[in-house]
């Protein structure tokens, strides 16, 4: 027992640190692409630290917490002496691009994971009458922010957005900013420590700095209704004000043009009557120009409007059954290396997907980029949005239960008026056990509670004997999606067998296969039988799609996976080299066999049989 109350406590330290840790950074602000803005992207110098020599003493203390608060990066960033000596200095190492991952910049840091410096000047004219506030769009994995020499605060989570109010800590002029980024990967944190993707270390996002007025229109939302469409809904939050305001919402398209006057908090919440609205849907991307104004800030954004929802074994958007035609991504770019970086890039991925006849894709495993979620909406594919709440998680900690929905509570926050999402995922192919079905199930009940406009969905556990697959994982209960990964015919079974294996399906709900897929080298031809050749990967799907057109309720898939990624789990030195060989697109753009199998199923593909 005293054991047991020793873990508790231990567990309440955890938590605690956890929420020091995250308080620092605030509440991002809705829409940044439409805000004055200063981009800090570009070249960054950096020094690789693996020892922490930049923040923490001999004696493992940080330097902005010992007695004397000098030492390290911090005493250096302080003062800046030239004369110091100090055993680093930025003026004389080289830079990384940010936005951008260390691995696929420096071949030093190819399997890094550790701590790396960051430092960037900037010039900036500053406005008494105006706000500023340092965004990060994505960090991997924890970072602590200096500017000037000033410790900002710290963030953990490698895929969602923060920032910091810096209206009192920029000069005029003359300005630096500094970021201890650490990849390092940990049993307590989401992601754990075992994943099958490539721990991309570094500032892999936009920085950005961006003005607001003093009171500013900090967050919105503007949605139709949860299964109703004569009504648009949502609130306005504004910031900075004490008193009562006059808020506006103009969409000229739909002839609405509303005054509200928010409360003493700045928040009003709003329902307009709506009629004749132009659905969003993959076949037609509608989105409506919407501004946002106040007495001093003004915000305009394309918005969708569409409803999802499930009956029985169906989905339906916007009244009409859908089959969700996907395929899975990951946030990488095969023919650079390395993190997506540009809209240029995303735009290649997003039209592979659609010459594959996708209208949905699956952004695993964790939250991507915003601008990934507005191209979406703009060239017409649903999504399958999800957190990185990945195999074997710390199930019963406190501080890892926070630290996931604190990422999730973001995605939401940030995403929450895009139209192209239709499905927030909660985890991916996790154990079954108690623990973690009430660490998910918690996380379920948190994302109806935040918006219940959309599903929620998880990759599920399935049980095989002989060949029946049976799916009755107790999390299905709670969720609206019977969704699950099936690899037959690759890591069980032969792709021939396909034929003989049945599903048993415990829940009248909509089927939708999360991941399937088979490795093959572009350009390695065989027979059929030939593992690792483009031939067997192309029967493995015809095999495979055969088999899945029998299972009652099927409505939907997202394959595995779009383009061949890398991850330091594949090590054949012949046929992966550090690549899962999964994709129907290779890291050089090259199409394999199986993308037109996929392509012309889909171009068939209705809720009956594809011919």
């Amino acid at each position: 027992m005293l054991g047991l109350h020793y873990r508790k406590i231990a567990s309440i330290f955890i938590l605690f640190i956890l929420l020091h840790l995250n308080s620092y950074s605030q509440k991002t602000i809705q829409n940044i692409y439409d805000r004055e803005t200063l981009s800090l992207n570009g070249s960054w110098q950096y020094i690789i630290d693996p020892y922490q020599m930049g923040y923490l003493d001999y004696r493992q203390k940080p330097f902005d917490e010992s007695k004397s608060g000098k030492g390290g990066f911090y005493d250096n960033l302080t003062s800046m002496d030239k004369k110091s000596r100090a055993e680093y200095n930025f003026d004389f190492e080289p830079t990384l691009q940010v936005p951008g991952d260390w691995n696929s910049q420096d071949e030093r840091l190819l399997f890094y994971e550790g701590t790396l410096w960051y430092k960037r000047d900037f010039v900036v004219t500053l406005k008494s009458d105006k706000k500023y506030f340092l965004h990060f769009g994505a960090v991997n994995y924890e970072s602590i922010i200096y500017l000037n020499g000033q410790k900002l605060g710290a963030h953990k989570g490698g895929f969602t957005p923060f920032q910091f109010d810096v209206s009192d800590k920029l000069k005029e002029g003359n300005n630096f900013v500094v970021v201890m980024v650490d990849n390092t990967r940990k049993k307590d944190e989401v992601p754990t420590i075992n994943t099958d993707w490539w721990n991309y270390g570094g500032i892999t996002r936009d920085v950005t700095l961006v003005v607001t007025p003093k009171s500013y229109i900090e967050d919105y939302k503007v949605q139709l209704a949860k299964d109703n469409k004569d009504i648009v809904e949502g609130f306005i939050q504004v910031k900075g004000t004490k008193v009562k305001e006059t808020v506006k919402l103009e969409i000229r398209e739909l002839n609405i043009k509303s005054t509200f006057i928010t409360d003493e908090n700045g928040m009003v919440k709003f329902t307009i009557p709506v009629k004749k609205v132009q659905f969003w849907s993959p076949e037609s991307p509608k989105l409506y120009t919407v501004t946002i104004s106040s007495q001093s800030d003004k915000v305009t954004d394309k918005i969708g409007f569409r409803i999802i929802k499930t009956v029985n074994k169906d989905i339906l958007l916007n009244g009409k059954s859908i089959f969700l035609k996907g395929i899975s991504v990951h946030d990488e770019n095969p023919l650079l290396k390395g993190r997506l970086r540009s809209e240029g890039d995303m735009r290649m991925i997003l039209t592979w997907a659609k010459e594959l006849g996708c209208n949905y894709i699956r952004l695993a495993h964790y939250t991507h980029n915003e601008a990934m979620l507005r191209l979406a909406d703009e060239v017409g594919l649903l999504v399958w949005a999800e957190v990185p709440v990945y195999w074997t998680i710390s199930w019963s900690n406190p501080a890892t239960y926070k630290n996931a929905e604190d990422q999730l509570t973001v995605a939401i926050e940030r995403d929450k008026n895009r139209a192209s999402i239709v499905i927030w995922s909660v985890g991916n192919e996790t154990p079954i056990s108690n623990e973690r079905n009430i660490f998910m199930g918690k996380l379920i009940d948190k994302v109806r509670s935040l918006d219940n406009t959309r599903l929620v969905a998880a990759a599920l556990e399935v049980d095989r004997v002989g060949y029946t697959v049976t799916v009755d994982d107790a999390l299905g209960d709670k969720l609206d999606l019977a969704s699950f990964n099936e690899y037959g015919g690759w890591y069980w079974s032969e792709p021939k067998e396909l034929p003989k294996y049945s599903f048993d399906i415990k829940f009248n709900k909509p089927v939708v296969i999360s991941e399937f897929g088979a490795e093959a080298v572009a350009g390695f031809h065989g027979d059929e039988d030939t593992i690792w050749s483009e031939e067997f990967q192309e029967l493995f799907y015809i095999k495979q799609l055969e088999m899945l057109e029998r299972i009652d309720g099927l409505r939907g898939m997202t394959p595995w996976i779009l383009v061949d990624f890398k991850s330091p789990r594949r090590q054949h030195p012949v046929h992966q080299n550090f690549w899962n060989r999964k994709g129907l697109i290779s890291e050089t753009g090259k199409k394999k066999k199986a993308f037109y199998i996929l392509q012309n199923y889909y171009k068939y593909k209705t809720i009956g049989k594809a011919k």
